[in-house]
């Protein structure tokens, strides 16, 4: 049973309460000061307390998906565990599985569009990663079969999981439901995490000496997905957007890159590169780098492209709002700032679920399809 399952949930809830109750009804026998009574009036505390602490641990991660799987949880995140077959052309990509997407349409690709799982290898940048893409059912219709479609790249946070993408902020529903509305157009969803050198968190740096996260991001990914799938190459095709440590990789992959994104959508994003134990030593003293991971130094020093950005914060609750009105008031023509501030939302599943749908309204205003 997987960490997320109801199934697994209900258990553990099921044994808090049966330790509870066992802890009243036995705790008259256990009243006498011998050892073993002690013992087992220990032992029984204990018990109850840890099972309610998983019991309210798996609800919040089943809530906001902090972990997507056990392996996650524990740190046992495995290789890609594929050969990847490396052509002339140098940029590759291997579908690991094609699987139902979760959106309605009972699995008839022209219906509900189509799922799979890929591993993207990139020559300019030298890293594998694994990713979902979401092809939308229009790519499967007769009338779009010569069609080239717009994509966005949709990032997690870190230490997240793409899974998260699917299972807790619903992007392919989402995208398919407001597709169904008419409020965006279909979009090639590209949806992995920024910790393409995991357990590292390289803040979606080029680092001296590797890994080049950016490299993988700005030029490796739209090559590879362009040559396998019916998008466009052109930066009009292309946006990114992510939550988090994905929303700050998203916009300063779009700021850097204006010849490769149009648009970008930072979500609950920070604005400077962190650095910490989990990030290790990210410019080896070259404080170029340094201030080039600063997005407003970047905004301040380096030329402007025809970018779009968005960003997002909330009055309470988050702790960007500063720094994302700095931002905003940097954005200088011919680039352009848009931004959602909502009253209340904290920095988590729920307060981006409110964000997503006209994040992606937004990104697809940005984007041609041809």
């Amino acid at each position: 049973m997987g960490l997320t399952s109801r199934k697994v949930l209900a258990l553990a809830v099921l044994l808090a309460v049966l330790l509870f109750v066992a802890t009243v009804w036995l705790w008259p026998r256990l009243a006498r000061r011998t050892p073993r009574a002690v013992l087992g009036r220990v032992g029984l505390l204990f018990a109850t307390q840890l099972a309610l602490f998983a019991a309210v641990g798996l609800a919040a991660n089943k809530s906001f998906l902090f972990y997507g799987s056990w392996a996650d949880l524990f740190g046992q995140e495995q290789g890609l565990g594929s050969v990847v077959d490396h052509g002339a052309g140098g940029a590759n990509m291997t579908v690991l599985e094609t699987r139902k997407p979760p959106v309605p349409g009972g699995g008839r690709p022209a219906v509900s569009g189509r799922l799979q799982k890929i591993v993207i290898s990139g020559p300019a940048s030298g890293i594998d990663s694994t990713a979902y893409v979401y092809l939308p059912p229009e790519y499967f219709r007769p009338q779009f079969e010569r069609r080239h479609f717009p994509a966005a790249v949709v990032l997690t946070g870190y230490p997240g999981v793409a899974d998260n993408l699917l299972k807790g902020l619903n992007y392919p529903a989402t995208a398919w439901q407001l597709a169904q509305e008419g409020k965006v157009q279909p979009m090639v969803l590209v949806m992995l995490r920024p910790t393409v050198a995991p357990p590292r968190d390289t803040e979606c740096v080029d680092i001296p000496g590797g890994p080049r996260t950016e490299t993988f991001f700005a030029e490796d990914l739209p090559r590879v997905i362009s040559k396998t799938y019916r998008v466009g190459s052109g930066p009009r095709h292309w946006g990114i957007i992510g939550n988090s440590t994905g929303g700050y990789c998203a916009l300063k992959v779009a700021l850097h890159h204006p010849d490769r994104y149009a648009a970008g959508a930072g979500l609950s994003a920070y604005y400077k590169a962190a650095e910490d134990p989990t990030t290790g030593d990210l410019f080896h003293g070259k404080q170029d780098l340094r201030h080039r991971a600063d997005l407003l130094w970047s905004l301040d020093h380096l030329p402007r492209g025809r970018t779009s950005f968005l960003v997002t914060s909330s009055r309470k609750g988050e702790g960007n709002l500063a720094a994302t009105q700095a931002f905003i008031g940097k954005v200088k023509a011919p680039a352009h700032v848009s931004s959602i501030i909502l009253d209340s939302g904290g920095h988590n599943f729920n307060t981006w679920r409110r964000e997503i749908p006209p994040a992606l309204e937004w990104l697809s205003g940005r984007l041609s399809a041809e």
